[in-house]
Order: structure tokens, then C-alpha cells, then sequence
């Protein structure tokens, strides 16, 4: 048979020229419902969440498992970056006007004009902003696990997969946070935000075990590990202080007035 989308001859059930499916059908209003739509969504949701899972549970071996060529069970993880941040953005936003509305804050000060330059720069640009941690982590880890000889494309895909993680239980942490505004349980609040930059370190360092196992031994990827995040601070600094220089015209007056 010929594939009816690009007219290439082929007798299996996809065609190898395009990928279309030959078992193509004339579009019923049942085949639509059941196929064109819910089909459609559930494999798009499918994607998602088995991605989000593999990020959570094991991102280094699904970021070797993708850089191996086992791609088609996953959904674009910078996409996913990208909607959590935005979703923490909204969380955190959200979280802040109940807080000044619960807790009464209504006298909030105002900073002089280089501080509300950079309050926002970073509200406008603050996807961005997250966003650039990847390819910093990402240099990093090419540099420090130089062993594993992957290129820097390849350790984009695994610092995403590992981001996409800490994301995730970010998240997690932004949405308890609402906790605190009720009553019996507002400890729980403060339980959790205390304990999330433990599970991130934590998720760092089983990451990039699961990934570097079998070219380094474990005090070697926890030594690399720690050298990858006080890098990654460091580059932070460098990046806050280009950021002051910029909107203060590099006086370094950094004391905001009220």
C-alpha cells in the first residue's frame, strides 16, 4: 500500500518515510471522541506524568536512558522546567497576598530606585532567571564528570532531567505552604519548609550517583557533587553582583533606603 500523507510505498503498520500510521480511517464522530481526542489526551497526559515520575524517582538513569536513545516515553522536560517555575511563580505570588492579607501586612516599605529596578527585572524576567540554573549546572557537571565523556548537549539532559526534579519538590513545598494559614496544622508548614533544602541536596547527590556509578566510586561523586553546587553559587554571586552593578551604574551603593 501507499502511506495516503506522503504517498511512500510500504506494507508495515507505520510508514518509514513520514511515521504516519497506515491504518488511517475515515474520521467518525465516535472515532473522533474515542480516538482523536481522548487518545490524544491520554497519551499527552501519559508523557507528562511518566516523565515528572522519572524525574522525581530516578532522573539520573532516566537522563541515560534518554541520552541512549529511549526517547519516546517522554515529554520535553524543559518544557515541564518551564511550567513548573511557572507554576511555583503563581504559588508564590498567590501564597504572598494571602499572607499580607491573613497576617494584616498592609504597611510594606518601599526600597529606593535601585532596588525596585531590580525587584522588577527579576518579577519580569524570573523564568528566565530560574531557568539559565540549568546550562550553569549544566557546564558544571561537564566540566567535574569529565570521565563519563558525554558532551555538554548530553549533560543539558541530565542537569534538565535533575532541575526538572528539584522543581518539582519546590513545588510540592510552595503548595504546603498554604498550610500555615490554617489552624492545628501550621507546624506543618514550617516542618516542610525547613526540610526541603534537605530533600534537594539529597535528590543532587542520588542523581548524579545513579548517573557517574560506574565511573566513579561514592566518595568521588559526593566530592564532585558538592563541588558542582559550591560552583554553582558561585556563579550565582557573580550573576547577582554583574546584576546590582547594572542598576546601581556600578557604585555598589547596595544598601537599600526606606
Amino acid at each position: 500500500m501507499n502511506c495516503l500523507n506522503c504517498e511512500n510505498s510500504t506494507s508495515q503498520n507505520f510508514c518509514p518515510n513520514c511515521g504516519q500510521k497506515t491504518d488511517t480511517h475515515r474520521i467518525t464522530f465516535q472515532n473522533f471522541i474515542t480516538h482523536d481526542i481522548l487518545h490524544g489526551v491520554w497519551h499527552f497526559e501519559r508523557g507528562i506524568f511518566y516523565t515528572i515520575k522519572e524525574a522525581i524517582f530516578r532522573p539520573g538513569k532516566a537522563a541515560l536512558d534518554y541520552i541512549s536513545g529511549k526517547r519516546i516515553k517522554y515529554y520535553n522536560v524543559f518544557y515541564l522546567i518551564l511550567l513548573f517555575i511557572g507554576l511555583n511563580i503563581f504559588l508564590n505570588q498567590y501564597y504572598d497576598k494571602l499572607n499580607h492579607y491573613y497576617f494584616n501586612l498592609s504597611n510594606i516599605p518601599q526600597t529606593n530606585t535601585a532596588g525596585k529596578s531590580i525587584d522588577d527585572f527579576v518579577s519580569k524576567y524570573s523564568k528566565l532567571i530560574i531557568f539559565s540554573f540549568v546550562p550553569l549546572l549544566a557546564f558544571n557537571s561537564w566540566v567535574i564528570f569529565r570521565r563519563k565523556r558525554l558532551n555538554l548537549s548530553e549533560h543539558f539532559i541530565i542537569s534538565g532531567m535533575i532541575f526538572l526534579g528539584v522543581m518539582i519538590i519546590t513545588t510540592i513545598g510552595s503548595l504546603t505552604n498554604f498550610t500555615e494559614f490554617l489552624n492545628y496544622i501550621d507546624v506543618f508548614s514550617n516542618f516542610i519548609d525547613k526540610s526541603i533544602p534537605i530533600f534537594i541536596i539529597i535528590h543532587l547527590f542520588i542523581s548524579y550517583y545513579n548517573c557517574f556509578k560506574d565511573n566513579y566510586n561514592t566518595k568521588g561523586i559526593i566530592f564532585r557533587t558538592f563541588l558542582n553546587l559550591m560552583l554553582f553559587l558561585v556563579e550565582l554571586i557573580g550573576l547577582i553582583f554583574l546584576l546590582f552593578g547594572y542598576f546601581t551604574n556600578w557604585s555598589f551603593n547596595l544598601k537599600l533606603a526606606y
